[in-house]
């Protein structure tokens, strides 16, 4: 098993800046593919970043150009910097981790992995 604990988050006022990180229990970040989530209330989960163990990076249309997604080897990490932030952005955001055949050679199962989540909040 892994388990992914987020920070970051908290209040920030329209076009500020937050960065949230997720740190993982197992050094499996480098062989997985990382992603993040967030959710509103009274709607579903979206993806807001991946990035895979190549580095290719994918954003939803809506922060593109606005939120960077990148991995931090090293310290067994990802972090998504979000500017420009907006009051739609304000969600509980998920750190996601996807275990595949190559961390299946470390001895943690198949599958997918979340965080508890980080609030964030773009408000004035």
């Amino acid at each position: 098993q892994v388990q992914l604990v987020e920070s970051g988050g908290g209040l920030v006022q329209p076009g500020g800046t937050l960065r949230l990180s997720c740190a993982a229990s197992r050094s499996i970040v480098s062989i997985s593919t990382m992603g993040w989530y967030r959710q509103a209330p009274g709607k579903q989960r979206e993806l807001v970043a991946t990035i895979t163990v190549d580095s290719t990076t994918n954003y939803a249309d809506s922060v593109k150009g606005r939120f960077t997604i990148s991995r931090d080897n090293a310290n067994n990490a990802v972090h998504l910097q979000m500017n420009s932030l907006k009051p739609e952005d304000t969600a509980v955001y998920y750190c996601k981790l996807f275990c595949g055949a190559l961390c299946e050679l470390r001895g943690v199962p198949r599958g997918d992995y979340w965080g508890q989540g980080t609030q964030v909040t773009v408000s004035s």
